[in-house]
């Protein structure tokens, strides 16, 4: 079998509160954590405040572990208005982190990466915890919610099997 060059990919599952974050190496089939976690802001700050410190800490990210692409979970349904507002302002600077940087992205809605993950687009968030556990040879659960999300889209860019290779051009 030909070895292909390895891919990192820089999974997000914006919010304005927390923004998961999960980096994975994809080396042929074989998939790998690197890093996981959230990007936390505290209620009360102003809004602007708190989107500037998600854009920072990615784009931190990214500097970091330089991905070849950075998959993003859609929006895909809320109830409550004010809160898909919050979510998209975050999605917003996330993708505006990508493009500085000229990193393609790709966009997967929660049944789509639940489905890649366990062939069920109503998992439940253990369900998809345990199988990112279970696809990356992890010894815990991947904690918090955030960051297990985030390695699920990940998961999900891998499991595409093809997504832009060619760099955008980077916005100064």
């Amino acid at each position: 079998m030909p070895t292909s060059n390895p891919r990192t990919i820089l999974g997000i599952d914006p919010g304005l509160a927390d923004t998961g974050f999960g980096v994975i190496v994809e080396r042929g089939t074989t998939l790998s954590a690197l890093a996981c976690g959230s990007i936390k802001t505290a209620a009360g700050t102003p809004a602007a405040e708190r989107l500037r410190r998600i854009h920072h800490d990615v784009t931190a990210l990214i500097k970091k572990y330089r991905p070849n692409v950075v998959a993003v979970e859609q929006l895909f349904f809320c109830k409550n208005v004010k809160t898909a507002l919050a979510v998209g302002q975050a999605r917003g600077v996330v993708i505006l982190a990508a493009g500085q940087r000229g990193i393609p992205i790709r966009e997967f809605t929660p049944l789509q990466i639940k489905l890649a993950l366990s062939g069920y687009g109503k998992a439940g968030k253990r369900q998809v915890q345990q199988m990112v556990k279970a696809v990356l040879k992890l010894s815990t659960l991947p904690q918090p919610d955030d960051a297990a999300d985030a390695l699920a889209a990940a998961i999900c860019c891998a499991h595409q099997g093809r997504y832009p290779t060619k760099k955008l051009i980077a916005v100064s």
